[in-house]
């Protein structure tokens, strides 16, 4: 069955990985490698993926390569989840461009997060959305991340961009769990609220929130829809049991980010530890560790349902 993003937005739920860029030797994308991740996730019955966003290292993407990545996801998947693009910048006319770019591409969503640097007001945040909603059609899933844009989006202007059905869901990705009941008063029904932080991510689902945009769905996936099957069940004795398996590896995560993520997916055989810089790879120590954590899941990572 085809999901489509124009229809509804119940297909932004459960866990959805934020897809890492795989890079060969020579430091070109290989989309041999992309591909078998798109299919994993598929696989898993995910229902939505994410590309050139933050764990795909799209501050170091062309233009150009985060357009071919996208197609690639979309021919990839055909139809059978929806594929986000990550689209953001701090400069609106470049968001606005990338955004069009994601359309022209085949995406079904855009995620646009706060600008970064630049440190602007609340006004100029909504001005900032606002703008890049007047040059699409796509819907928008805004990124909170105030630890690298040092700027929150707050729930006052989240409530007034949330007027508009454009704008359908919130990676939010502040760590506060009490945030998605919080919230759940001040938007439209069909709104959805996803945590951006895989550690917080049971505590936030069970305040109200729809799932999680998630690194470590790229390194367990099954493990992760089975965690969210239990929530959906309100089962919050084993959606805790299953969530434990993954902390050592959601501990590693938060601390060094792409390049353990990459770490770990390598153990698995699926892609190259390689990055761009200013990333480079972790070393020894970490490496083991990551090794560790993924052994340990992967001795009891569930099929999919």
């Amino acid at each position: 069955m085809t999901i489509t993003a124009a229809t509804s937005t119940a297909w932004l739920s459960g866990y959805i990985a934020d897809l890492p860029t795989p890079f060969d030797a020579t430091g070109a994308i290989d989309i041999r490698a992309f591909k078998v991740l798109c299919e994993r996730q598929i696989e898993a019955k995910a229902r939505g993926i994410v590309v050139c966003e933050t764990a795909g290292e799209s501050s170091t993407l062309s233009p150009e390569e985060q357009s071919h990545l996208i197609r690639a996801a979309v021919d990839t998947v055909r139809g059978r989840a929806c594929i986000i693009a990550g689209a953001g910048s701090n400069s609106t006319q470049q968001a606005i461009e990338l955004t069009r770019r994601a359309d022209a591409a085949g995406a079904d969503a855009v995620l646009s997060v706060v600008p970064y640097y630049n440190k602007p007001m609340q006004a100029g945040i909504e001005a900032h959305f606002l703008a890049i909603a007047d040059s699409t059609e796509l819907p928008i899933i805004l990124h909170d991340i105030p630890a690298r844009t040092n700027r929150e989006l707050a729930d006052a202007t989240l409530a007034r961009l949330a007027r508009s059905g454009q704008f359908i869901g919130l990676r939010d990705a502040t760590g506060d769990v009490t945030r998605a009941a919080r919230l759940r008063r001040l938007l439209p029904a069909d709104f959805h609220l996803m945590s951006g932080d895989d550690a917080s991510a049971l505590g936030y689902i069970a305040n109200g929130g729809n799932g999680c945009i998630s690194m470590i769905s790229n390194v367990a996936p099954g493990l992760c829809q089975a965690i969210f099957a239990c929530c959906q069940q309100e089962n919050w004795q084993a959606a805790r049991a299953l969530h434990n398996r993954l902390a050592e590896l959601e501990a590693v995560l938060s601390r060094e980010g792409s390049p353990a993520l990459k770490a770990a997916l390598g153990t698995l055989g699926l892609i190259r530890p390689d990055l761009r810089l200013p990333l480079v790879e972790v070393d020894a120590a970490t490496a083991r560790e990551v090794a560790g954590a993924v052994a340990a899941i992967a001795r009891r990572e569930p099929a999919a349902a």
